[in-house]
């Protein structure tokens, strides 16, 4: 063992850690896992424990340390070439190949016994073998099913694994192994022996990718976050995206109110967007909703923050052409860096891990405005998905505590008269502008009001919005009218409408 292992050994009291090698799952750990011990990996087939094995395994390579492989499920080939998948090459790890044609029999009955009483089994006995040869630090043992089999009969497999855990506890090892499940429902045998246990399970959904989740079920003197973690398997390796805790993520700024770049807009929300809040543009299709959030966007494009725009509806393209027509031209901030255009399939997506992604532009890109369009998708897309209103609240409250000034769109169902939404998520608002379309003149208009504002003394009228190529216009307010949020409004005075500057005869 080397000196700066010995450092690292477990020692009473001690509150070492070493690294599992897996993007997200040491924030998990608080860290990573205590040196030494013997944790159990379980999980049916394909949930990605090999995958998972396998990056714990390169990361001691990668820090010097000796590491082990024992399969007894796979071939040393199949273990190389699952590794290559990824781009990884297992040449700094010691690959050790159990699987021949006696050693599954299951005639071939096996007991096995503290070391100091009598012979071990002819598979455990080469186990150790190798072992006592390699002197590993990172051991993997794939998998117990093998295990069981030779053992025959529950008493003898636990045996089987307690001789293995004080073996390998003697030899300043850190062991993972492996389970696919197999055993009778509501076996905690391993549980009870190891020190800690993290279990992975996936679900099938009628559309897109699967769910894969990971949760940590026992872990010994260490405090972890527990609970259900997204995680994705892709070329690469495991990513597990931890779940947001808002709690954890706090940050100072200064929570003035920022100009839309519409006045008549700022007059409306009593002095315009404020940071820290989350703003809910809620309307029918095609009524300007994305439109507005595009203008409060490049407002604060201009003053010199950085934005993520998440969509979930259009194309990246068909915005960038949309909001150049209206006279908001995106290209030269995408140019500089300053905004980062995201399009989001929720198919492909886990909640958590879109959660990870809107964390990476806050923290990493320094993103102060973040916009999703839309909520429709996000919530449709992931049907069955439980707690996804939970999910949002926490990532809402999660962005206000980082000081960002965030918009939501959600589309809601009906055009002029009875307008419904599928969900109801302005309790998670602070801050609420209701869009309806209503009819004036023979034309189909938009109307413009803040219904709700916690931080700011918000006008109660209702203004219109027009859109053309000079962009977002909001007129005064439209005092003489009665019953525009019902889409029929009955005409009480003279208040001048908004003109298209365009039409003929408008133009100045």
């Amino acid at each position: 063992m080397s000196e700066a292992r010995g450092v690292m050994g477990a020692r009473p009291g001690s509150d070492t850690r070493i690294s599992t090698g897996v993007p997200g799952l040491n924030e998990i750990l608080g860290g990573g896992l205590t040196p030494d011990r013997l944790y159990l990996l379980e999980g049916t087939p394909g949930t990605g424990k090999t995958t998972l094995a396998l990056q714990f395994l390169l990361e001691g390579a990668a820090r010097g340390e000796r590491s082990l492989y024992v399969t007894l499920s796979e071939t040393a080939d199949e273990l190389r070439a699952a590794a290559a998948s990824h781009g990884w090459s297992l040449d700094g790890i010691d690959v050790y190949e159990l699987v021949n044609e006696m050693g599954l029999d299951p005639d071939s009955e096996q007991s096995i016994l503290h070391p100091s009483e009598i012979e071990l089994g002819e598979t455990v006995r080469e186990v150790i073998a190798r072992v006592e040869t390699v002197k590993p630090e990172r051991v993997v043992f794939d998998s117990l099913s093998e295990l069981r089999l030779l053992a025959q009969n529950p008493l003898r497999y636990r045996r089987q694994i307690l001789a293995l855990k004080q073996f390998f506890s003697k030899r300043s090892c850190t062991v993972l192994m492996l389970d696919d499940r197999t055993s009778e429902a509501g076996d905690l045998q391993l549980h009870s022996i190891a020190h800690g246990v993290i279990s992975l399970d996936q679900t099938p959904r009628d559309f897109g990718s699967e769910r894969r989740r990971l949760r940590i079920v026992k872990m010994r003197g260490i405090k972890f976050r527990g609970g259900y973690h997204d995680f994705a398997m892709e070329t690469g390796g495991v990513e597990v995206f931890p779940r947001l805790v808002a709690a954890d993520h706090h940050a100072t700024f200064d929570a003035t109110a920022r100009p839309t770049g519409s006045a008549e807009l700022d007059l409306l929300l009593g002095g315009g967007l404020v940071p820290g809040t989350n703003t809910l543009l809620l309307g029918p299709s095609g009524v300007g909703k994305t439109t507005t959030a595009v203008r409060c966007m490049l407002a604060a494009l201009e003053r010199g923050e950085t934005a993520t725009y998440y969509l979930f509806d259009e194309g990246l393209n068909t915005l960038i052409t949309r909001a150049a027509l209206l006279g908001m031209d995106l290209s030269p901030h995408l140019e500089a860096g300053r905004l980062t255009l995201t399009q989001i399939d929720p198919a492909e997506l886990s909640p958590g891990e879109f959660a990870s992604i809107v964390r990476q532009a806050v923290e990493e890109r320094g993103s102060t405005f973040v916009a999703v369009d839309s909520l429709n998708a996000y919530l449709h897309a992931m049907p069955g998905e439980e707690y996804l209103v939970l999910q949002m609240h926490e990532l809402l409250s999660y962005l206000n505590q980082k000081g960002v000034t965030t918009l939501l769109v959600l589309g809601q169902h009906g055009v002029i008269g009875e307008v419904r939404t599928d969900i109801d998520l302005s309790y998670l608002s602070d801050c609420i502008l209701l869009f309806r379309f209503f009819e004036a003149r023979a034309e189909i208009r938009t109307a413009l009001s803040v219904v709700k504002s916690r931080v700011n003394a918000h006008e109660r009228t209702i203004r219109e919005l027009r859109l053309s190529t000079e962009g977002l216009r909001v007129g005064v307010a439209l005092t003489d009218f009665e019953g525009v949020l019902t889409g029929l409004p009955a005409y009480r005075g003279r208040v001048a409408m908004l003109q298209d500057p365009e039409a003929p005869g408008n133009k100045a």
